[in-house]
C-alpha cells in the first residue's frame, strides 16, 4: 500500500535558548518490503541540517540553531510503497552480525522477574520463531497499555513490574527476555497507519528478532502482531536511545516544551 507521512514537531523555549542541537532518526531506508517514493524534512528559520549515517545504518540529520531561539518548527513529509513481508525484513542495511544483538542495554537488562516470564513463556519451545511468538503473545496481556505511566527513561524491568507502559516499554521487554533466551533482538522506531485514524499523537516502537530460518523478523508486542504492509520502518538500535526518531539538547536557562502533529494516512485518501 501507499502511505502518506506528515509529521511537525514544535519546539517552544520558555526563555530564549542560547543554542539548541537535535539528533534527527526521520528519514527511512528501503528494504524488500518498503519503498521510498519521496521524503523531504524542511525547517523554519536558520538552522544547520547535516545528513549522514549511524553505526546501525540509520539515516540521521544533524540540527544546529544558533540562539537566541525561542521555537524551532521540523516539518517531515513523504510517501512510502509498502509490501506484506509475512514480518520478515530482508535487502536491509545490516552493519554488525546477528550476535551483537545480544548486548543487554540498561533500559532492556533483564531482572529476575523478566527472566522467570521468559523461562516460563517460552523456553518450554524449542524452536526460535516458537519462542518468539509466545512472548509476542504473553506480554500484552502482562501489560495494560497506558500513554501516562512510563516515560522514555522507563527501563522494561521497571515498566514490567508496573503492568504498564507504551509501544516502547512493550519492545523493552520483549528485547529483555529474547535476548535472556539467546535469541538476537532489536528495537524498531517508525510509523504505523491505522484504518481511520489518520491523526496520532505519536510515532510507533516495535521489535525484530533473529530467526535462523528466516531472518530478521518484526514482531509487535503492543498489537502482538508480525509487522504488515500498514508499517513504515525509520531505525534500528539496541533500545528506544539507539532509534529515537528525535533526540536533542538546548543551552540557557530555559524550560523546552514539545508539540507534535502526524498523520498517517493512505495516499488515496490524500488523493480523493
Amino acid at each position: 500500500m501507499r502511505i502518506r507521512i506528515t509529521h511537525e514537531t514544535v519546539y517552544h523555549y520558555s526563555e530564549p535558548a542560547r543554542s539548541a542541537i537535535q539528533l534527527l532518526r526521520l528519514t527511512p531506508r528501503g528494504h524488500d518490503g518498503q519503498t521510498v517514493l519521496s521524503w523531504n524534512i524542511d525547517m523554519e528559520g536558520e538552522a544547520r541540517l547535516m545528513r549522514r549515517e549511524d553505526w546501525y545504518g540509520n539515516i540521521i540529520h544533524s540540527l544546529s540553531v544558533q540562539g537566541p531561539v525561542s521555537q524551532i518548527t521540523l516539518h517531515v513529509t513523504g510517501e512510502i510503497e509498502t509490501t506484506d513481508t509475512a514480518g520478515i525484513i530482508r535487502g536491509g542495511v545490516e552493519r554488525f552480525p546477528d550476535i551483537f544483538y545480544l548486548r543487554e542495554t540498561p533500559l532492556t537488562r533483564p531482572d529476575a522477574a523478566i527472566r522467570e516470564f521468559a523461562e516460563t513463556t517460552a523456553g518450554r519451545f524449542d524452536n526460535v520463531l516458537d519462542r518468539a511468538h509466545a512472548l509476542l503473545n504473553a506480554i500484552p496481556e502482562r501489560l495494560r497499555f497506558d500513554t501516562e505511566a512510563t516515560s522514555s527513561a522507563t527501563a522494561g524491568a521497571d515498566a514490567f513490574a508496573a503492568g504498564h507502559g507504551v509501544c516502547q516499554d512493550f519492545s523493552h521487554i520483549f528485547l529483555a527476555a529474547a535476548r535472556f533466551l539467546n535469541i538476537p533482538a532489536r528495537y524498531v522506531s517508525g510509523y504505523l497507519h491505522k484504518s481511520g485514524e489518520a491523526e496520532q499523537e505519536a510515532g510507533h516502537a516495535w521489535v525484530e528478532a533473529y530467526i535462523p530460518e528466516l531472518g530478521w523478523v518484526s514482531f509487535d508486542p503492543a498489537n502482538a502482531i508480525s509487522a504488515t504492509e500498514h508499517y513504515v520502518r525509520l531505525a534500528i538500535g539496541l533500545d528506544y536511545l539507539d532509534a529515537a526518531p528525535v533526540r536533542g539538547s538546548y543551552y540557557g536557562i530555559t524550560r523546552e516544551a514539545l508539540d507534535v502533529r502526524l498523520r498517517i494516512e493512505g495516499a488515496r485518501q490524500v488523493q480523493a
